[in-house]
């Protein structure tokens, strides 16, 4: 199987796609070195980084292994989808779970002590999470929306929090943004909670805040309930 550029958006969903598709398919066989990162991402039409982060993640599950200083290689023919998989709604659930907590308090701050100034920023910020296409774009600009109503909240210890979270949730993101049984805040959603901060309504930003996170952090919470079920009857 011949690889192919890979559709925009998805990059290193599709990529990890691709890789083990050569690996099942036969094309690279057990003990095979496999093409190195710059030949393949040119092959595939995608970042280096992407390349590198479907290899790592093959690799930590044992079907790449990388031989630093000399390449990296096929190890086992298994397929590890569903487990990665898995292993990524309940990273995911995680992670939702604290930034519920984390947004609620920051947006009923922020609506209690946003200046104009934050009221502007917050717009651009918002601006560029709905123009966002790519998964790593979208991920990265949901994140610096998040972190601006933080920013707006004016309490430094929540802030640093939050920046040491950051990397975490724009991560979480790009992976919801893929994975299409997991549902994302839309563009209203994330308005709501602007809105309320302009308006200085504390109640209504906190309300919005949840309102953002809790309908994807319900759908983790059965999605991986069902996933850890699956385990067990296995």
């Amino acid at each position: 199987m011949a690889l192919s550029p890979v559709p925009g958006g998805s990059t290193v969903d599709a990529v990890l796609d691709q890789l083990q598709a050569e690996v099942s398919g036969g094309g690279w066989r057990v003990g095979d070195r496999i093409p190195g990162e710059l030949d393949l991402a040119a092959r595939l039409g995608v970042s280096r980084p992407a390349v590198r982060e479907a290899i790592r993640a093959l690799a930590h599950v044992g079907v790449l292994e990388v031989r630093r200083g000399d390449g990296t290689y096929v190890r086992s023919s298994a397929d590890p989808r569903p487990l990665l998989r898995r292993v990524a709604r309940a990273t995911l659930r995680d992670v939702f779970e604290v930034q519920l907590a984390y947004d609620v308090q920051a947006a009923r701050l922020a609506a209690r002590r946003r200046t104009d100034e934050d009221v502007e920023r917050l717009a651009g910020l918002l601006a560029a999470r709905n123009e966002a296409t790519g998964a790593e774009a979208f991920g990265e600009t949901d994140a610096r929306f998040h972190h601006g109503v933080a920013e707006a909240a004016r309490n430094p210890v929540l802030i640093e929090a939050h920046r040491y979270f950051q990397g975490r949730l724009r991560d979480s993101m790009a992976t919801v943004r893929l994975d299409r049984e997991v549902p994302e805040a839309g563009p209203a959603a994330h308005a709501a909670v602007l809105d309320a901060i302009v308006a200085r309504d504390a109640t209504a930003a906190a309300r919005a805040a949840a309102a953002v996170v809790e309908p994807t952090l319900a759908v983790l919470e059965t999605l991986v309930a069902a996933d850890e079920a699956s385990g067990e009857s296995r």
